[in-house]
């Protein structure tokens, strides 16, 4: 995408100007991977390293761990579109009421626009839900407004900067542009969730052989060449930030990767030495995936070393949900590529909801790590008060709390390790029914976890720092705890009005957990 003359679109040029020579705003950098598992790198999350740490190479994930703070317990939602309306909108999925993925047909939901078939089969039916996503504009039907935290930031002087997947919102409504979300530039986002293609010589699935709405648009200068799409928006990316820095603009760069979302085919610049290294055809693909990603991470750190603003620029980097394990050209054996979490992406287990979490923010951190629970709507409170704008006002409630403190190794106000985080899938997934994926609800608080089966009325519990991996069901040995979670996830649901299920039979909303 050729990027000259797009700077006229920014309406806060005026404002931006005069933050010039006004070094005390930190930049920030939200590098956000999609599809990424908590152990799908060389980093360390977990009290120790699991095989799936050993398979990948990525150096530039060690290097920003090295001089940042790793969170060992962060959460994202099940699936995409909610916690990429989470981070925007500061609120929880059950509150915003997106639960599943936006649709890119106008209309009609996700859920039943690609699976009606199997969706006639379920014993459930999906409930009314935002699959229209976000809107900063009311009267959007099947959206819930909010002002987006990238206009704060606009509003308060920075140049703002999305680049990738956005996701936020359907086909023919505001949000789907990230110009109306406060962005002064948008390469390459739309509504599309996933990409056609990795190829540039594909044109990144923009013939008339391979075009959807998935196509990755306006990156045409890179059709017919041998460059990979995750690099491709990496070298995009950068360009955009020459003119802030040029300007000594503070600027908010969105870096969102398509990488390592499916489909999962390789990076030709990587895969050979996961082959060599004996891994199967699906695993070395993946493998060559996030390497890739890990090379744009690199390419990043390295633009802000050689001009000079590392030292004051903030870097995030997050998945947008737990690994994919319900994918057969990842390779290995199913549901186990997130091990030793249990199950994957839509999951309400660990492995579908913990993702790797990171910050740098110069000054203040020193390669540390945290085990403070925190979630997706953390972030933006977080980064307002990174950002030093405070006394904001919203259209929606904030769910979020500010996590600046943790960053730096203090306390923050409103977050313990006891705090409730709650993930919540009302849908069926695939268009096929799958048991420990589909139709889900559970909460996280301390130690323990409650996992709430829709279909079968099933209440489960966990001791996560005994069992990680959630295979000792502990509801009949504890009952007292299991009445007590039971309790506290129902008053959020039914504080949020979270969008439940309903019976296919007779139409009843499903118990709440409290209930049963």
């Amino acid at each position: 995408m050729n990027i000259r003359g797009i700077f006229t679109s920014c309406a806060t040029m005026a404002a931006l100007g005069s933050m010039a020579g006004n070094p005390s705003k930190p930049n920030i950098i939200f590098f956000l991977v999609d599809d990424m598992g908590w152990a799908d790198s060389s980093v360390i999350y977990g009290d120790q390293t699991y095989p799936l740490n050993l398979r990948h190479h990525t150096p530039n994930m060690q290097r920003l761990a090295a001089k940042g703070t790793i969170f060992a317990n962060a959460y994202a939602c099940p699936v995409s579109s909610p916690t990429r309306t989470s981070l925007m909108s500061g609120m929880n999925a059950a509150h915003s009421k997106i639960t599943d993925f936006t649709t890119a047909v106008p209309g009609v939901p996700s859920d039943a626009s690609h699976k009606p078939d199997a969706l006639k089969n379920d014993v459930l039916v999906h409930p009314e839900w935002n699959w229209n996503g976000i809107s900063p504009e009311s009267g959007i039907p099947h959206t819930v407004q909010v002002t987006p935290m990238t206009r704060l930031l606009q509003d308060d002087g920075y140049y703002t900067i999305h680049v990738g997947k956005g996701h936020w919102a359907a086909a023919g409504t505001p949000a789907a542009s990230p110009y109306n979300l406060g962005f002064c530039v948008n390469v390459a986002g739309q509504v599309a969730g996933k990409p056609t293609s990795y190829y540039g010589k594909e044109n990144y699935g923009n013939t008339k052989e391979m075009w959807s709405t998935f196509s990755t648009m306006n990156m045409t200068e890179y059709y017919g060449s041998d460059i990979h799409l995750t690099e491709a928006l990496t070298r995009e990316a950068l360009k955009t930030l020459d003119y802030p820095v040029k300007n000594n603009l503070p600027f908010y760069l969105y870096l969102a990767h398509h990488g390592v979302h499916t489909p999962i085919t390789p990076d030709p610049r990587f895969v050979q030495k996961y082959l060599d290294a004996g891994l199967d055809e699906g695993q070395a693909k993946y493998a060559s995936l996030v390497e890739g990603v890990d090379k744009s991470l690199g390419d990043v750190l390295d633009y802000l070393e050689a001009n000079d603003i590392a030292d004051n620029t903030v870097i995030i980097f997050m998945s947008d949900n737990g690994g994919n394990s319900e994918n057969k050209t990842k390779g290995g054996v199913l549901h186990t590529q997130n091990a030793p979490l249990r199950e994957g992406k839509a999951s309400c287990y660990e492995g579908g909801v913990k993702v790797p979490l990171m910050v740098y923010w110069p000054g203040k951190t020193h390669g540390s790590r945290t085990e403070i629970p925190v979630i997706a709507e953390d972030l933006y409170p977080t980064i307002l008060e990174i950002a030093g704008i405070s006394g904001y006002n919203t259209i929606q409630q904030i769910d979020g709390k500010s996590i600046a403190g943790l960053i730096s190794g203090n306390e923050a106000p409103g977050i313990s390790y006891d705090r409730e985080l709650v993930f919540h899938f009302p849908h069926q997934w695939k268009p096929y029914p799958l048991e420990d994926i589909d139709y889900m609800t559970s909460m996280r608080k301390g130690d323990w976890k409650i996992v709430y089966r829709h279909r079968t009325g099933k209440l489960e519990l966990y001791n996560l720092k005994d069992d990680l991996s959630e295979r000792n069901d502990l509801s009949k040995k504890n009952k007292k705890k299991l009445r007590e979670m039971a309790s506290a996830l129902s008053n959020r649901l039914r504080g949020w009005e979270a969008p439940m299920p309903t019976f296919r039979s007779d139409g009843r909303q499903i118990p709440y957990p409290d209930e049963l």
